[in-house]
Formats: structure tokens, sequence, C-alpha cells
């Protein structure tokens, strides 16, 4: 404890406060580790419950502790490093429209990952954006499944007179979506195998091939790849990394490219940068889809993953009746509920009727085990308390990686730490190739997703997307301590590195 600290005229809650202050700062309690109840205070330092409580929420506003509804205080992680904040893009008009451009992407993908294939079984995984399966209730959802056989035994039992969705997930969808602000008929919602499918089936719906649609740049490679299958060009709008797609590089796209029929964006932590779209420019981004007759796909995977003090209203909320439904909305459970049972929805606004019929066309009825799994658990309170403690720990996860950048990574490495999510986008010093940090890290035992994987327009050969979603473990810091040695060698700045691999796998090359 401090001398100044210590003094008579010092308020008893400070002087506890402080003594936590310094376990934390030593080392003592570390962050993730659970305080002491306020009872536990008390008898331990023999103070009355109200001085406990004060130097509870003294260390709460110091950024020491975090408090988690019906669990307790936790220590919390102390704030990154700083970093310089990601730069806006540099251009404000659409990128040129070279059919030889956008192509290529699935030969792109299939190689990177056909690389990592071969590679065998890695020590560490930062390319995927997935949480951890202890961040996800098992025991919970197995009770739920179990409960539900003895109900139904029959449940998995195939009917040919199944409707494609069950009406009880339809109520529960529409319950689900009133909670954060739309309003919706269970009859406008479709189940769908995942969010994929979801967005597939929209592109399948507003576009035939030689078709222009415009998507954030960058963007999740999976979108970009189901528009080149279809035979259709993506047409990148500058993006950025705070406040999403260029509504002034959309508009210009609409006016002269004339055969841009649909927009897909991801509102809320846009992968891979992470931003969160501000409502007025979701309303602007509606109003400019009805203005050009455009199809408006909105990908809202990541909403629930926000940290914000209110639920965040999808771009959807602001498309209105008289407009017959410009907005096709895709959603999805498996990165926040079970991704074992990939169950998405949909709602398709003007296109609901042509949605249907090409769902029932490509996969027929959906299962209804996953459906009524999904149903009875999205507006239980046990699923709100889920969530709260994902929220929680993924930004642990996400502050404890953000800090290691920042320790290891070169100088000049620029980061915005996103308002919730599963992963980090970096933009690295110029002189590093991620594509080379992706061949190089294999070597090392570590899969990472590198900046070509998020466009075609080869704009990002210097950046590079890290997960988040795995506790942040001595081998998960090490990885980053490896990957920063990488970077320091293509900038003539490192000698050997010591491969992650080799520390788990003594039979391994020292260095690469």
């Amino acid at each position: 404890m401090t001398r100044s600290e210590n003094r008579s005229d010092t308020p008893r809650y400070r002087q506890l406060a402080a003594l936590y202050e310094q376990a934390i700062a030593s080392g003592s309690l570390q962050p993730g580790m659970r305080m002491p109840s306020v009872r536990e205070l008390c008898q331990r330092h023999q103070v009355s419950l109200t001085t406990a409580l004060q130097g509870l929420r003294h260390l709460e506003a110091q950024g020491c502790v975090e408090a988690r509804e019906r669990v307790g205080y936790f220590v919390r992680a102390p704030g990154s490093a700083s970093l310089p904040r990601a730069r806006e893009p540099e251009v404000c008009e659409p990128l040129p429209s070279d059919p030889r451009v956008f192509a290529g992407i699935n030969e792109r993908i299939s190689l990177f990952l056909e690389k990592a294939r071969l590679a065998g079984p890695l020590p560490l995984d930062l390319g995927s954006a997935m949480p951890a399966p202890s961040l996800f209730d098992a025991t919970a959802l197995n009770r739920l499944a179990h409960s539900l056989l003895r109900e139904q035994p029959d449940i998995l039992v195939y009917g040919p007179s199944a409707p494609t969705t069950h009406p009880e997930f339809q109520q529960a969808m529409a319950r689900h979506a009133l909670g954060f602000g739309l309003s919706l008929a269970p009859s406008d919602i479709s189940a769908t195998l995942g969010n994929s499918e979801g967005v597939n089936l929209a592109l399948d719906a507003v576009a035939e091939p030689g078709d222009v649609i415009a998507v954030e740049s960058p963007t999740f490679f999976g979108i970009l790849q189901a528009i080149e299958v279809r035979g259709l060009r993506a047409l990148e709008i500058p993006s950025s990394p705070h406040t999403g797609m260029s509504l002034e590089a959309l508009e210009l796209a609409a006016r002269n490219e004339p055969r841009l029929k649909g927009v897909v964006v991801v509102p809320h932590l846009q992968m891979p940068q992470g931003s969160v779209m501000p409502d007025a420019h979701k309303q602007r981004l509606v109003a400019l889809c009805v203005e050009y007759g455009l199809a408006l796909v909105e990908d809202d995977i990541y909403r629930e993953f926000v940290e914000t003090s209110h639920p965040l209203r999808p771009v959807k909320a602001w498309d209105r009746p008289g407009d017959a439904g410009q907005v096709i909305y895709c959603a999805s459970l498996s990165k926040s509920f079970a991704p074992g049972l990939r169950q998405g929805w949909m709602s398709a606004g003007r296109w609901q009727a042509r949605v249907q019929m090409l769902k029932f066309a490509s996969t027929r009825n959906m299962q209804t085990w996953s459906q009524l799994l999904a149903a009875r658990s999205v507006n239980s309170p046990g699923y709100e308390r889920h969530l709260r403690r994902l929220r929680a720990q993924l930004r642990l996860q996400r502050e404890q990686s953000a800090r290691a950048v920042a320790r290891y990574f070169p100088q000049g490495t620029r980061l915005s730490l996103p308002p919730g999510g599963l992963s980090l986008w970096l933009e690295l010093p110029v002189g590093i190739s991620s594509t080379r940090l992706y061949d190089q890290a294999l070597q090392c035992g570590i899969r990472i997703a590198p900046g070509p994987m998020f466009s075609n327009t080869g704009r990002y050969e210097h950046f590079l997307r890290l997960s988040c979603g795995m506790p942040f473990t001595p081998q998960v810091e090490e990885g980053y301590r490896t990957l920063g040695e990488l970077m320091a060698q293509q900038l003539g700045q490192g000698r050997g590195v010591t491969c992650l691999s080799r520390l788990l796998y003594p039979g391994l090359p020292e260095a690469v």
C-alpha cells in the first residue's frame, strides 16, 4: 500500500482498493481471476458491507476489475498498450471494375487452405473466427436435447410432410427479433443451414450471371466466393474500419454501374475490420437502395457479440413497409449458440416467395431437431446470461491479444480494438507480406488469415486477421511472439526464429 493511501485520513474503502490494485499490478491477481466476494472482503479485512462494496466499485471505476451480473467481480486485463489507430480508406470511390480482377478468389482461398492441410495438425490456430468450445454451455444444451427427445421420441425420423421451417421456430425467432427492434411476422421467417445458406439464397434470388454485387472492401472471403461461383461480379466499395461501407462510393457505383443489382453488408462487427455502422448510416443505406432499386442483403451474424448498453437495431429496422421489403435479413445462431447445429434464419422481404422456392429446390425440408433446440433457447433467461458471459470472456481475450500485438509486433503496426467480436484486423508496416508470413507461420505450427483472403483487389497484402476466440494461454502468447519475430525477419531486423512447433515437438528445425 502506498504511503499516501495509508494515511489515517484516507477513506477505508480506498485503502482496501489500493491493497488489491497493488496485488493486480504485481501479478498476484491475474486477469480473469475472480475477486473475493463482498462478504469475504468483510471477513478478511474486518470492514463493513458498505466499505467492501465501495472498494470493489472503486476498483471497477479504475478499470482494475469488472462486474459480471449474478457472478461477482473479476480481475480485468489492463488497457492495451497504445497502438496507432486504423486508418480510413485512401479512396472514396468504387475500386476499378475490371472483370479480370473480380475472379480467382476461390482458387486463392483453396490454395491457402491446401497449404494448411498439407502442414498437418497445427499446435495453434489463429486463423479461424470461432469461439472456443469451452465458451459454450454444452451441459445445458445436452439437457435440453434430452428433454426434447423424451417429449418427441420420433423427432429424428424423416417425414415428407414436415414444413420447410417449423412454426415453433418461426414464432420464436419473431419474438427474438422484437428484442432488437425488428418486427417480423412468423410467416416471413425461413430456417437456413447456417448464415452462409441465407446469403447464398439471397444472391440467387436477386441476381443472375453477369450482374454486379457491391460488397465492403475488405470483406469476408466466403461472400466473395459465393459471388464468384454464381458467375456474378463483386464490386468492392471502400469501407471505414470504424463506420463501415462508404455510402458516397456506393452511390457513385449505383449511378455508373448499370448491372449493379444488390449490396451485401455486415453492419455489426464487419468481418474482418470489426466496424459497427452508425444508425444514421443504416438509414441512409436503405434509402439509397430504395432510390436505385438495389436489393440490400444484410449479413447480421455478429450483432449479438457487440458490447453495448442497448441492443443494436439491424439495417432492416429501417426497411419501410411501403418499400415492399428492400432488405433481405440473414442471421445465424452458429457462432453465438451452438456451432455444431448450423442453425440460421432469414427474412427475405419482397423476395420471400422466391427464396422459399429456391430453398425447397435445393435442400427440401429442414431438420426439426435443430430448429426446436434453437426455438426453446433464444428467448430463455439462460440464453442472455450465456451471451453476457461470452462477451465478457471474448473482451478479455481481445484485450490480451491486443497487448501481445503491441508487445511483440514491429513498430508501425496499426489496430483499432473493435467493440466486440472474435478477431483483430491489423495493418502491418510497409514491407511485410502477410502471404509470406502465412507460409512462414505454417512452418512454425501457426495458422493465420492473411489480408489477400479478404479482397480481390490486391490492396491488403500487408494486412492480417488474427483470431481471439480461444483463451489467451502461454502457448497463444508464444505464438504472437513468434509472429513478431517472423515479421522482424522480413524487415531485416531479426535473426533466427524459434518456432512454436519446436517447443512442442523438439525434433523440428530451430529457425525459419
